[in-house]
C-alpha cells in the first residue's frame, strides 16, 4: 500500500457514519489491553530502535526513545484516562434565537484526517491515536525512522484492539513509509489530510510550515525560561531550577534558560553553581554545562555563552545563564528569544508576577512552579497531541476539546430572505 492509497482510505473512514461515546470508550479499553498483551513485542522493536541511535543520539534523546514496561504501563494509563474524560464531539456550544424564528446552535464536530508528524518519542504513538480515536478523528501517523518500529509495533496492537470492536482499522494508520518523502507527502496531501500536526525538533517544524499546503498546527520548541526575582526564596528557586532542567532533559518543557535578578546574582548563582554542577557530580548524576552570559562569568565558572546560546533548545543537560536587571528586564529578554511555550517566575512579590503573567507573551505563564508541568496529563487531559506555540485555533497543551472544530446548525420552518 502506498501512502496515497493509505490516505484515500483513512479519508473513507473519516466520512463514515458518527462512532458513540460508549462505543469509543470500549474500543480504547480494548486498545490499551492490546497494547498490555503486546508490552513484550513492543519493548522487542524498541530494542531494535534503540540498538541503532546508538552513537547517533545522545544520551538524554535515546532515553526520549526508551521504552519499558512501566512506560508502556503510563501510556494505557493514559489512554484510559482519555477513555474516562468527556466526549468532545457533539457539544452544544451556543445557541441563539433570531427575531424570524431561527434557531442557530454552534456544535462541536470532529476536524477529519489529522495526520501526525512527530521524531524520537514512541510514546506519542498511543497519546495522538486515542486523542484522535476519542475526538471521533482518524489519525495518520508518521513517525522518524529512529522509532519507527516501536511505533509499527504499538499502531499494530491498538488496530487489534479496534478489530476486536469491530471498528474499522483505518481510524489509526501507520504511514507505511518512514521516508522523508513520505513526510513530504503529507504535508501536501490537500483534500486528503484535513490538519497536519508536527511534534519534534526545530528542524521539523520549520520544514512543515515551509512546505505544507495543508492546514498546519505549529507545535513550538521549547525555549522555556525561569527567571529568579530579587525576592525570590532561594531553595524553592534552586529546587524549581533543578527539576526544570534535569528531571527529563530532552523534552519540550525542559527550562533552557535562567535568567537570575542581578540584586542577588553575587549570593544566589554559587549556589546555584554548586546544585547543578558540584552537587550532582557527588551523587553520580550528570552535571549540567552552564553557559554563561558575561556578567554571570565574572561571578561563577562555566562555559562563556555563544551568539546562539540564548536561542537553542539543548535538549540536554545545558542551561544558558544571564544577569538581567530586574523584572521588565527579563519580560524584555523572553520577548526577544523564547519560543513562546512555557515560562517562569520565581518571586514573592505578587506585583511582580502579575506584571510577569500580563507581559510575558506564552502558551504557560507559572508562578512559582516548574515549567515541566506544561504537559496534557498534568493539566487534566488525559495526555495531549503536543503543546501549540500558536494562537490561532490552539495554544498550549492540545487535548480533546483542541481536536475539534464546529459548525453551525440552523433549524428554521420556512424562513427566507
Amino acid at each position: 500500500m502506498t501512502t496515497k492509497d493509505m490516505l484515500i482510505s483513512a479519508k473513507k473512514c473519516a466520512g463514515g457514519a458518527a462512532l458513540g461515546t460508549e462505543q469509543k470508550n470500549s474500543a480504547i479499553e480494548l486498545m490499551a489491553a492490546a497494547i498490555d498483551s503486546a508490552a513484550d513485542d513492543i519493548i522487542a522493536a524498541n530494542s531494535i530502535d534503540v540498538a541503532e541511535a546508538q552513537g547517533k543520539l545522545s544520551a538524554s534523546m535515546i532515553d526520549r526513545l526508551k521504552l519499558d514496561k512501566s512506560r508502556i504501563s503510563g501510556m494505557t494509563e493514559g489512554m484510559r484516562q482519555v477513555a474516562a474524560l468527556p466526549d468532545p464531539v457533539g457539544r452544544v456550544l451556543s445557541e441563539v434565537r433570531r427575531e424570524n424564528g431561527l434557531i442557530i446552535s454552534k456544535k462541536s464536530c470532529p476536524i477529519g484526517v489529522i495526520a501526525i508528524i512527530f521524531e524520537s518519542r514512541p510514546n506519542v504513538t498511543s497519546d495522538a491515536a486515542v486523542l484522535c480515536f476519542k475526538s471521533s478523528n482518524v489519525c495518520v501517523l508518521k513517525p522518524g525512522k529512529d522509532s519507527y518500529r516501536s511505533a509499527a509495533a504499538i499502531v499494530a496492537a491498538m488496530r487489534k484492539g479496534l478489530k476486536a470492536a469491530g471498528i474499522d482499522e483505518n481510524f489509526i494508520n501507520l504511514v507505511p513509509d518512514p521516508s522523508r518523502e513520505a513526510a513530504e507527502e503529507l504535508m501536501r496531501a490537500n483534500g486528503l489530510v484535513d490538519a497536519l500536526i508536527p511534534r519534534g525538533g526545530a528542524g521539523l517544524i520549520r520544514a512543515c510550515l515551509k512546505n505544507a499546503t495543508v492546514p498546519c498546527i505549529e507545535t513550538g520548541t521549547g525555549i522555556c525560561h525561569i527567571y529568579v526575582h530579587k525576592t525570590a526564596d532561594f531553595k524553592m528557586a534552586l529546587d524549581i531550577i533543578e527539576n526544570a532542567k534535569t528531571s527529563r532533559p530532552s523534552v519540550c518543557n525542559a527550562a533552557e534558560v535562567c535568567l537570575i535578578d542581578k540584586d542577588i546574582a553575587d549570593e544566589f548563582l554559587p549556589l546555584l553553581e554548586k546544585r547543578l554542577v558540584a552537587d550532582r557530580r557527588a551523587a553520580g548524576k550528570t552535571p549540567v554545562e552552564l553557559r554563561l552570559d558575561k556578567a554571570a562569568a565574572k561571578i561563577i565558572d562555566g562555559t562563556p555563552a555563544g551568539e546562539l546560546d540564548f536561542d537553542t533548545e539543548f535538549s540536554d543537560y545545558i542551561m544558558a545563564i544571564g544577569i538581567v536587571n530586574g523584572v521588565d528586564e527579563a519580560i524584555a529578554h523572553i520577548a526577544a528569544h523564547s519560543t513562546h511555550h512555557s515560562e517562569a517566575i520565581i518571586t514573592k512579590d505578587s506585583a511582580a508576577a502579575q506584571k510577569f503573567c500580563d507581559k510575558v507573551d506564552s502558551a504557560a505563564v507559572y508562578v512559582n512552579a516548574s515549567t515541566r508541568f506544561t504537559d496534557g496529563g498534568e493539566f487534566g487531559l488525559g495526555c495531549e497531541m503536543g503543546i501549540s506555540t500558536q494562537k490561532l485555533h490552539a495554544r498550549g497543551p492540545m487535548g480533546l476539546s483542541e481536536l475539534t472544530s464546529y459548525k453551525y446548525i440552523i433549524s428554521g420552518n420556512g424562513q427566507v430572505r
